[in-house]
């Protein structure tokens, strides 16, 4: 693990600024040791340091290496999004997306970098902590909560891409030596993951005075969400119940206000990503997403991060509203592929649940305020990526100048939403099948499904009229059958958080990758050459290679301490 030094200045308003490889020819204004932290002062910029990785951005590499939102791990590398922009561009995603996988490409490392530099920064301020005199035991028990939470999230990330990983906390660290964080890879970290999420919980407060820190119930749900992960239903169970019974939270209105920086921080959400731009602090914006734009339209760049044609026909539903969970990709939904924005088109006339239309853009539908989608004028490359774009992230026409970056409006203050209230939802309703009541089950997913269906959350045309044939419906029918309601959460999981980079890990977790992403590229391969040949090998690529320079780098004696994952 890389052990991050710090030769900076600090702003006026506390933030820290860590050095880049650019900056290394020019004279620090100041050198600051270890002891020059031990004290409130010195905590609480390093606190402050902690935090800044949570966006994936300032560990050296480029941001969407380490995206918050996981864009290339957990959508392009699934069934959600294709690479998009053109063939060679970024190659590395197209290695990730069709599974030539190999150890030595760079955006393992970045991920690995930025996983490890939060654990680092994470110790930091604890060591700083032990040594600091001038804090009431109540105060650095809530820093210490606080970097707890921050600690397990990155070991949390570092554990769902790479499974085998090491755990490294505050007591390991030497300043001596070197070899101190070459830690093996052979055990299992989940228990320390839940050990520091547990004690959050434990002391974090229900509610805290300022955006962006965690909460007791952030907590809970980043304890909950790893038990999810394991598969222990009922300790989960426990937990996401009490989010719920908190009373602090509740389902926004419209769907798609939890995707815009007007409503950051609103009642649904549980923990986000926070972005700023303008603020005197840098490019704080959504720098993890910077390519993911239209090549038109709001802005000139980059044309990556695509919707799927089989993201898209997963909206589809039936004349009670209700998913096409067997049969949805058996016909597509209609697109623009191969037409000019010149050439007339029709838009989709068939029924179709509304929350894609604010997940995915697509043509002659309004793209949030930037009037209608027009086609292969926003589209780098329709052969290579599809006719759609994503959405979610992005930033409306009424934002620019506001919450977008004065020199960039790609980087924009729209905050990564991590946990919210629908997570909960859904969660605990796998929690009921496995150990509950299928009913109950059914009921939390309706409780998605009915914010769903409320019109004033529809995309509208100018004239007021809905965009498209919106149709969405509950389950009215008892569930009675597990595996049939095991699909329908998971199918519900995808239409609520499509484009957020959850669905490779859920695929995994399910126990489903293999067969879904192999079925998957097999169609995608008559339409997509690059997809010919391309095979998801079960017991290997449900996790990412371990990155080879940080085998390398692990050696103490000439031998590596990690071991790289099987298959690689």
């Amino acid at each position: 693990m890389k052990k991050v030094i710090i030769w900076a200045t600090f702003l006026s308003i506390g933030t820290l600024t860590a050095c880049k490889d650019d900056f290394l020819d020019v004279q620090p204004k100041a050198v600051l040791g270890a002891t020059s932290f031990y004290n409130a002062t010195g905590v609480n910029y390093l606190l402050i340091g902690a935090y800044s990785l949570l966006d994936g951005w300032g560990s050296g590499g480029t941001s969407y290496h380490s995206a918050a939102s996981n864009w290339v791990f957990g959508a392009v590398a699934a069934d959600d999004a294709y690479k998009g922009s053109t063939t060679g561009d970024q190659p590395d995603i197209s290695f990730i997306e069709y599974k030539s996988i190999q150890p030595d490409n760079g955006y393992f490392r970045g991920k690995w970098r930025v996983c490890y530099d939060g654990v680092a920064r994470s110790n930091d301020v604890l060591q700083a902590l032990a040594q600091t005199k001038d804090m009431t035991d109540a105060d650095k028990l809530q820093v210490t909560a606080q970097v707890r939470f921050l600690r397990g999230h990155y070991h949390f990330e570092a554990k769902k891409v790479f499974n085998m990983v090491p755990y490294i906390d505050e007591k390991i660290y030497n300043p001596t030596d070197l070899n101190s964080t070459k830690v093996p890879n052979d055990k299992d970290i989940w228990p320390n993951i839940e050990a520091d999420f547990k004690f959050a919980y434990d002391n974090l407060p229900a509610k805290q005075s300022q955006v962006g820190r965690p909460s007791k119930w952030a907590a809970a749900g980043m304890l909950a969400k790893a038990y999810v992960f394991q598969k222990k239903w009922a300790e989960a169970k426990t937990l996401l119940e009490a989010i719920i019974a908190s009373g602090q939270y509740k389902l926004m209105d419209r769907f798609h206000d939890n995707y815009k920086t007007t409503t950051n921080n609103n009642a649904e959400s549980i923990f986000e990503i926070q972005y700023s731009v303008n603020d005197g602090t840098g490019e704080n914006g959504n720098n993890g997403d910077v390519l993911n734009y239209p090549y038109g339209g709001p802005t000139t760049c980059c044309g990556f991060f695509q919707p799927s044609q089989n993201l898209v026909n997963a909206f589809q539903t039936d004349a009670n509203g209700l998913p096409l969970m067997d049969t949805f990709n058996n016909t597509d939904v209609v697109s623009d592929q191969g037409l000019e924005s010149t050439q007339p088109f029709t838009p989709h006339v068939g029924r179709l649940d509304p929350r894609l239309d604010w997940t995915v853009g697509r043509r002659g539908i309004p793209f949030l305020d930037w009037g209608l989608m027009p086609g292969k004028a926003w589209v780098r490359d329709q052969g290579n990526g599809g006719p759609y774009e994503p959405k979610k992230h992005l930033f409306y026409r009424t934002d620019v100048g506001t919450n977008t970056f004065a020199s960039n409006n790609r980087l924009n203050a729209n905050n990564y939403r991590i946990l919210r209230l629908a997570h909960i939802y859904l969660w605990l309703a796998e929690a009921e099948i496995e150990v509950g009541s299928l009913d109950k089950a059914r009921e939390y997913v309706n409780i998605i499904r009915k914010r769903a269906a409320n019109p004033d959350g529809f995309v509208k045309m100018e004239n007021g009229s809905n965009a498209a044939n919106y149709t969405v419906g509950q389950y009215t029918t008892a569930w009675t059958d597990k595996a049939v309601a095991r699909k329908a959460v998971q199918f519900e999981h995808r239409l609520e958080f499509g484009m957020e980079g959850h669905r490779f890990f859920d695929l995994v977790r399910w126990g489903i990758a293999a067969e879904t992403l192999n079925a998957y590229m097999a169609k995608e391969s008559s339409m997509r050459t690059y997809f010919k040949g391309a095979t998801f090998v079960k017991g290997k690529h449900e996790y990412y290679p371990i990155p080879l320079q940080e085998i390398l780098n692990s050696k103490v004696n000439g031998q590596a301490t990690l071991k790289q994952n099987p298959g690689y």
